[in-house]
């Protein structure tokens, strides 16, 4: 863990001294980003109400480049955002948030605002995760899982911040790159949508999970990058997939939704507040339901999983600013 927060501290000193580099005008490229720190602190002393002391420190950073010239663009990012917290109660130091994701994009025009475009995005996250109160059996890790999506498409650019893409040609991977979180399975079905392992009734393993999922279908996106407001940012995007080639021909018909959105707000030079959102539905991912005790009640499905987290802390902004 302390890697990953050295590598963002790395990260941004080295995205901010690109900010202040004297290059060239060149109109063709727009590039920026920022990354925010944030660290807080709850402390109770004699607090007749009762409450936890506790710190968490949390690590962002979004970084893009814009490339357009006459019929052709290039748009691609990177967001990467990583927290830990630790309370009075439970010394123990865990990761609260844990996400990388990076896209590519790229077109011709075909006509007024629409272009050819084809698109790859991968998707992970940077340490091993847990259901807790359990940190004995790991979850996840990077690569495990991992999503990779290759598409090519249409897409409708009506202006520089927004986006409409289509694509009826889309290949979705999903990697579970370690044999025991492959292994696990929650209610006959895998953690993370792959082919899940076999036991016998002793709970003997006698096939392995799989490792690769391959999916084939319909993807559709929307991406709205603009600072709506003075120094106030908004980046959204909203993914959909469906797979034509499910095994279970009765879950063709799903829907997997994918949305994230990140609003930075800037109070100064130095200071700024930020809220982060996610959601996401898969048909693939069974999650087990729990009681008021977090014990697992034996009913598990897919479910909506919605993740929020509000900051204030240091940024470094750099580069070009976002599409007003």
């Amino acid at each position: 863990m302390k890697k990953i927060v050295l590598f963002f501290i790395s990260l941004s000193f080295t995205l901010s001294s690109f900010g202040q580099d004297t290059l060239a005008l060149d109109t063709t490229w727009v590039r920026g980003g920022f990354a925010s720190f944030q660290f807080n602190q709850t402390t109770f002393t004699n607090w007749a109400a009762g409450g936890e002391n506790s710190y968490s420190l949390n690590a962002l950073a979004f970084v893009f480049a814009n490339y357009h010239f006459e019929k052709n663009y290039w748009n691609s990012y990177v967001h990467m955002n990583y927290g830990l917290i630790s309370s009075q109660y439970d010394k123990s130091i865990r990761k609260n948030t844990d996400f990388i994701e990076l896209q590519t994009k790229a077109g011709h025009e075909i006509g007024k605002k629409f272009y050819y475009t084809g698109l790859l995005n991968f998707r992970s996250q940077f340490a091993n995760g847990y259901v807790y109160p359990n940190d004995s059996v790991v979850v996840s890790k990077f690569l495990a899982p991992g999503y990779l999506t290759a598409s090519i498409g249409v897409e409708w650019k009506p202006v520089d911040y927004f986006a409409i893409y289509v694509s009826p040609t889309t290949g979705r991977l999903t990697f579970v790159m370690d044999q025991e979180i492959a292994d696990q399975v929650t209610n006959g079905a895998s953690l993370w949508g792959t082919e899940p392992a076999v036991y016998d009734s002793n709970g003997v393993l006698i096939t392995h999970g799989k490792n690769i999922n391959a999916e084939f279908g319909a993807y559709l996106s929307a991406t709205f990058l603009k600072e709506v407001v003075k120094n106030v940012s908004v980046a959204s995007k909203v993914q959909l997939f469906n797979n034509y080639t499910d095994k279970n021909k009765a879950n063709r018909k799903n829907v997997d939704v994918l949305w994230d959105l990140l609003v930075n707000m800037k109070i100064n030079s130095w200071l700024s507040a930020y809220l982060s959102a996610n959601l996401i539905y898969d048909n693939d991912i069974v999650i087990q339901d729990l009681n008021d005790d977090g014990v697992p009640t034996g009913t598990a499905g897919p479910r909506t999983q919605f993740k929020e987290s509000f900051g204030l802390g240091l940024t470094f902004n750099f580069g070009d600013p976002v599409p007003k």
